[in-house]
């Protein structure tokens, strides 16, 4: 016969689980505990939410100044290498506005750990540099998808077809990833987010090619 009681120790998010095994020795029965180690998802959702998030950024904030610039400039050197810059910046100010955000709240959690003389679970806490690291990396990796589209095109109606086609495929496909991770209805959460993509594209697009216009 086995039981399973769970650890609380005062912390209902205890990932340690025991597993009482009943002996009978001589007509006494003996319990010994074996320890077993849950996975802790609260760990992973950190740098997830980061990944998510970021790589929708870096596709949509690309793509968008991508197709502001393709308005007034039709070469795709142009387009491209404000691509570039885009994808530079865009990471560096992910990483660095993440960092700086998980780590208040680091530092916030640790302070109230000390006041109730609980710090065993420190290493539980949200880790600034992984949460930095994912969204960079997340957000270039979004931000490579128009890239990549926009790169061997050289017509320019075709090429601002492409890339509105591929970054509408990849906004789905996020959109449908952020739905599955936050347990929302799929097709509402996809077309949600594909429909803002276009929004903040046709947006770009328009005042830019208004302010080329007017000679701004």
């Amino acid at each position: 016969m086995a039981d399973t009681i769970a650890e609380s120790d005062n912390n209902p998010k205890s990932s340690k689980v025991f597993n009482m095994d009943l002996e009978k020795q001589e007509g006494v029965v003996v319990v010994t505990p074996e320890e077993v180690e849950v996975f802790d998802y609260a760990k992973r959702a950190q740098w997830l939410r980061a990944a998510v998030l970021g790589a929708n950024d870096g596709l949509l904030s690309t793509a968008s100044l991508m197709m502001g610039v393709g308005a007034v400039k039709q070469d795709v050197k142009t387009m491209i290498l404000t691509g570039v810059a885009g994808l530079v910046a865009g990471a560096c100010s992910m990483a660095i506005g993440e960092f700086v955000s998980v780590y208040s709240q680091y530092d916030i959690e640790l302070a109230q750990m000390k006041r109730e003389g609980n710090t065993q679970d420190k290493n539980k806490l949200p880790n600034p540099y992984t949460a930095a690291m994912a969204s960079a990396v997340a957000f270039s990796v979004g931000a490579l998808v128009p890239l990549l589209a926009a790169a061997f095109i050289k017509d320019y109606k075709v090429r601002l077809a492409v890339v509105v086609a591929v970054v509408s495929l990849a906004l789905l496909v996020f959109g449908g990833v952020g739905a599955v991770l936050g347990k929302a209805p799929f097709v509402k959460s996809s077309l949600r987010v594909l429909i803002g993509g276009w929004l903040a594209m046709a947006v770009t697009f328009g005042l830019t090619k208004l302010a080329g216009h007017v000679g701004v």
